[in-house]
C-alpha cells in the first residue's frame, strides 16, 4: 500500500508520498498444496510520484503498483515517450493517462493524482485530478461545479486513515450517552502559503509513516518521502531520493 497527498493552495500545489512497496507472495509446496499468503515489503526506494517535464505535470500513485509485474515507473515512462508531445497539458495527460491505462490494464485497482496548470488567456489556472482505471473514474477534485470556482485544500490516497482522523470531525458521547459530533479547528487552506503546504504534505507523510511504525498492522507505508513542487512559473523536487553508491 501507500501514502500520497496533494496539497493546493493559491500559491501552488505540492505533492508528496512515501517510498514503501509491499507484495503478497503466494506459497506452495511441491505437490502445489497453496499455504497462507505472506505479505512483505519488497522495497524502500519506489518512485510514486513523477514530474512529466515537457508538460509540466505531476501524476502520484497508489493502490496496485506491479501492474504485468513491472513497476509503475516503467509505465509512465512508457506513457510519456508513446502518447505526449509538448501540446498536451493537465487536463489532456490526465484523459490521455487513463485511457492508457484503460487499454492495458482495464481491471487494475490503480489510483492516480494528476495535477498541473493551464493558461486560460493570460490567467493560470490550477487542475487537479482524481483517476482511478479499475472504475473509469477521472474526476477534478480542486474544483466546484455549484460554486464555480477554483477550491482550496489537501486530497490524499492509501492509507488514509491516520490523517483522516486528525483533520476530519470526530463522534463521542454527551452526558446523556447520545453520540453528537466534535468538528476539529479548521485548516484555512485559502490563506496557506506556499511553505506551510509544503510543511504540511511532508507531515502528513511523516505522521502516517510514524503512526503505522507503533501500530500492530502491517508496514504498509515508509521510505524517504518525495516532494514536487508546481506552481505557474514551473515544476521543482523540493526533496527526491537519489540513486547512490
Amino acid at each position: 500500500m501507500s501514502f500520497i497527498i496533494t496539497v493546493y493552495v493559491p500559491s501552488g500545489i505540492v505533492m508528496a508520498s512515501d517510498s514503501r512497496q509491499s507484495i503478497t507472495i503466494q506459497r506452495k509446496d511441491n505437490n502445489g498444496k497453496e499455504y497462507p499468503p505472506i505479505q512483505t515489503v519488497s522495497s524502500d526506494y519506489v518512485y510514486k510520484t513523477y514530474l512529466l517535464k515537457a508538460q509540466n505535470v505531476g501524476i502520484s500513485t497508489f493502490g496496485e503498483s506491479l501492474l504485468g509485474k513491472v513497476p509503475m515507473d516503467f509505465h509512465l515512462k512508457e506513457f510519456e515517450e508513446e502518447k505526449l508531445d509538448a501540446r498536451d497539458d493537465v487536463e489532456t495527460v490526465a484523459e490521455k493517462l487513463l485511457n492508457f491505462f484503460k487499454v492495458k490494464f482495464p481491471n487494475a485497482d490503480t489510483s492516480f493524482h494528476i495535477a498541473g496548470y493551464r493558461k486560460k488567456g493570460k490567467v493560470s489556472i490550477p487542475f487537479v485530478y482524481h483517476s482511478n482505471i479499475k472504475r473509469g473514474e477521472l474526476k477534478r477534485l480542486n474544483y466546484s461545479q455549484q460554486m464555480q470556482k477554483v477550491l482550496y485544500g489537501a486530497s490524499w490516497g492509501g492509507e488514509g486513515d491516520i490523517i483522516a482522523e486528525i483533520l476530519q470531525p470526530a463522534w463521542t458521547r454527551d452526558p446523556r450517552g447520545q453520540f453528537v459530533q466534535v468538528q476539529k479547528p479548521p485548516i484555512i487552506w485559502d490563506a496557506m502559503p506556499l511553505q506551510d503546504a509544503i510543511d504540511f504534505a511532508i507531515y502528513a507523510v511523516k505522521t502516517t509513516i510514524d503512526t503505522i511504525r507503533f501500530q500492530a498492522r502491517l508496514k504498509t507505508v515508509g521510505g524517504p518521502i518525495d516532494v514536487l513542487l508546481i506552481t505557474p512559473e514551473g515544476t521543482r523536487w523540493v526533496a527526491k531520493k537519489e540513486l547512490h553508491a
